[in-house]
């Protein structure tokens, strides 16, 4: 129907896959991923030792599995940004119906490694979170029914992936894992939003978020305990919270030099939720600003080649992928300077963690996929060959 309306433009026949995906890639994007990766790296490197250490590990451990899942990561990024978008969603929804499947049967035989929430799987020689792979693994399953709705005698896909959505946030919050609940209801609000949905009726569901908020404050003493530690003018300097905001403050602008910082002696998350916290005492707010560009350097092209984007899936999906990744970035670094309450989010590419770098790596892979350069040419310049 694309074609019919708009036109196409004809691709080169007969071109390899890995030139013709490096010719359509975005390289802006990529380029920038690499660099989050190099400095989780380098990162890891300042501060996985002293918890190797506290274990009784290799003092390079956490760093040598963090290059291999790392690896892992980009491998499956890569092979998937080469896929065309009816793959992409094809497997997208497939892994959708698996992590949904391990996510309901975490009560049973997942474990929490003595963290108060049941998230992980453990394998013996390593830990699946399924939340994990599951954020970019229902976007595009919600985008796909998104999309599928605006077609003609299409099915109901806007009740439909906002059941799912529903679904999937309770399992999240039985975890309970609120941050990860809350990120699928943003991601299928920001698609909802850029699919038609009123205005209105986007803040209604914020008021429905909201008021789930309130429910859980008054039912989880684990939500209310961070919401209160949060809320607390007083920051106790003995919490984590309290050690990363002082490590951030002592830093200043260029650190106080590679391997003199101390927080990471005293956070046991040193590795990965407070990541920039390390960042910002070693290397200063210098190193933090250029982690930033290089988040707003994939967020930011990804939406300004989307906007060009006239297949509606690919279109909403790439918008959620993007908005949830940057999410996620966000609410990491803004709980380390206590701008949010505690979360245990990772940062994407840069924290310690095989399932978040690898299900990062799915997510990355079908957001460059997205973005490719697709031979269907401008718009206008179509409008016009119509009018002749």
């Amino acid at each position: 129907m694309t074609e019919m309306v708009y036109g196409t433009v004809r691709s080169q026949s007969g071109e390899a896959v890995v030139p013709r995906w490096w010719r359509t890639v975005d390289k802006v994007a990529l380029g920038a991923i690499m660099g989050l990766f190099a400095i989780g790296l380098l990162l890891g490197l300042a501060s996985s030792p002293p918890l190797a250490t506290r274990n009784g590990l290799p003092p390079f451990h956490y760093v040598e599995r963090q290059a291999i899942f790392g690896g892992m990561a980009l491998f499956v990024m890569v092979a998937l940004s080469m896929c065309d978008v009816r793959q992409v969603r094809r497997f997208g929804v497939l892994l959708f119906l698996v992590t949904f499947a391990a996510l309901m049967f975490l009560p049973f035989f997942g474990t929490d490694f003595g963290k108060g929430a049941t998230r992980w799987y453990s394998l013996g020689f390593a830990s699946v979170q399924p939340s994990e792979f599951l954020k970019p693994a229902f976007v595009v399953t919600a985008a796909w029914l998104l999309s599928a709705a605006q077609e003609i005698n299409g099915p109901p896909g806007r009740l439909m992936s906002f059941a799912i959505a529903v679904v999937t946030a309770v399992f999240l919050v039985l975890q309970p894992d609120f941050g990860q609940a809350c990120l699928i209801l943003f991601g299928w609000s920001v698609m909802y939003f850029v699919a038609g949905a009123p205005m209105l009726l986007v803040i209604g569901l914020a008021g429905m978020i909201g008021a789930g908020g309130v429910v859980a404050y008054n039912a989880s003493e684990h939500f209310a305990r961070r919401i209160d530690g949060f809320l607390t003018p007083e920051l106790d300097p003995r919490t984590q919270l309290g050690y990363a905001t002082n490590a951030i403050r002592e830093g200043g602008f260029f650190g106080v030099g590679v391997g003199e910082g101390q927080v990471k002696w005293v956070l046991p998350d040193a590795h990965t939720d407070f990541i920039i916290a390390v960042a910002a005492e070693e290397y200063g707010v210098m190193l933090v600003l250029v982690i930033i560009a290089c988040y707003a350097a994939i967020v930011l092209r990804s939406l300004w080649r989307l906007m060009r984007e006239r297949d509606p899936f690919a279109r909403l999906a790439g918008t959620g992928l993007a908005l949830i990744f940057a999410a996620q970035a966000i609410i990491n670094m803004g709980v380390a300077v206590r701008m949010l309450p505690a979360k245990g989010m990772t940062l994407p590419l840069v924290s310690y963690g095989g399932s978040s770098l690898i299900a990062t790596g799915i997510a990355l892979g079908f957001l460059l996929a997205f973005t490719r350069t697709r031979p269907q040419g401008q718009i206008a310049d179509a409008l016009i060959q119509r009018g002749r």
